[in-house]
């Protein structure tokens, strides 16, 4: 079973530098933080794996978001305790 606290580098790259990063799965962007936001993007990819390294990089990075999926939906938990209905180009506070 794979971790949650920790990205692992099968297709995925990540750079963290001071306030700002980004996580690349698969080509696709699928999370970027500022010292104030992050943004979401699945780039059309609604995946388990998709959502597991979007969870996987809010732990690493202590981003402060959940991404889960009820009935087909995907949601966001955002650091202010906020339930959001996923979608690309979400942006949350951090």
């Amino acid at each position: 079973m794979p971790t949650m606290h920790k990205l692992s580098n099968y297709r995925t790259t990540w750079f963290a530098e001071g306030t700002t990063g980004g996580v690349t799965y698969a080509e696709t962007q699928i999370v970027s933080w500022t010292q104030d936001t992050v943004t979401l993007n699945s780039g059309g990819y609604e995946t388990v794996t998709t959502k597991r390294k979007m969870n996987q990089a809010s732990n690493q990075f202590a981003l402060g978001f959940g991404v889960y999926q009820r009935k087909d939906k995907w949601y966001v938990d955002d650091a202010q305790g906020n339930v959001h209905e996923f979608h690309d180009g979400i942006t949350l506070r951090r």
